[in-house]
Order: C-alpha cells, then sequence, then structure tokens
C-alpha cells in the first residue's frame, strides 16, 4: 500500500491532470476502468481537499476519491476495502454525500445541468472486467 501513495501516475487521455496518485490500487484499478470507458465524453479527476465541499456531523469535511463527469451525468466516486464498506464511519460519508449529490442535482437541474449520484465501491467489485456502467448500476446509493 504504501508504495502506491508514494507513486505518481500518468499517461491518463480522460484525467483532468497530467499525473495523480493514488492511495490504494483499488482506486488505480478504477482509473483504469475509467480511461477504458466507451463513453468518449467521460473525464474524471481526483479532487483536493475543498474542491467538493461536504460537511459531516461535528463540522468535518469530507473529500470523495473521485470526480467523474459523462455524457447524462456526474458521479462521485468512493472506492472502499471490502471490511470498511459498512462501517459507520463511511456510512456517514456515504450519508452526507448522497444528500450533497441531491442538492447539487436540484441546482443544476434549474441551471440545465446533469444530475450528480454517488457510488461507494467495494474494493472486490474493481476488477479489470468492470465498466463504469456495470459499476454505477449495482452500487449508487
Amino acid at each position: 500500500l504504501a508504495h502506491i501513495r508514494r507513486q505518481r501516475f500518468g499517461g491518463f487521455t480522460r484525467c483532468l491532470f497530467r499525473e495523480q496518485r493514488f492511495d490504494s490500487d483499488a482506486e488505480r484499478r478504477f482509473a483504469m476502468i475509467l480511461e477504458d470507458d466507451q463513453d468518449g465524453t467521460l473525464k474524471w479527476f481526483k479532487p483536493a481537499l475543498g474542491d467538493v465541499r461536504i460537511w459531516l456531523p461535528g463540522g468535518q469535511q469530507y473529500n470523495p476519491d473521485f470526480v467523474v463527469e459523462t455524457a447524462s451525468e456526474k458521479l462521485l466516486v468512493e472506492p472502499k476495502a471490502d471490511n470498511e464498506v459498512e462501517s459507520a464511519d463511511v456510512k456517514a460519508k456515504a450519508d452526507a454525500a448522497v444528500q450533497w449529490c441531491a442538492h447539487a442535482s436540484q441546482w443544476e437541474a434549474a441551471h440545465g445541468g446533469k444530475p450528480w449520484a454517488y457510488l461507494l465501491l467495494p474494493e472486490s467489485a474493481i476488477t479489470a472486467n468492470a465498466t463504469l456502467q456495470g459499476l454505477r448500476a449495482a452500487h449508487s446509493i
């Protein structure tokens, strides 16, 4: 795990930045799924703290791992280790992100934009043959 965090990865064609760092191999594998997606309009990035302001009870800020935009929607995506998906902390973050997506979707609808959705992806679902569409169908909250 530590070796992934120390590396910078590049060669992306759909990422808004030339290079990205990942906190886990699951994040790196998800980026590869995005890069290989058939939606020619897809773009993605890993937001920095403060790029997406999602507040948790108690005033802590939650920063999702990925922002993805397709031809029809925008997604906040959080890959997680299988043993963490059901934890109270992850559920609290997911609840806050779902509320954020609902408010953002309302604003977008009023201004001609795209709806937002939140995906919580267990690490075991992020496989070489997975697609964003399949992950979206199985893991949207």
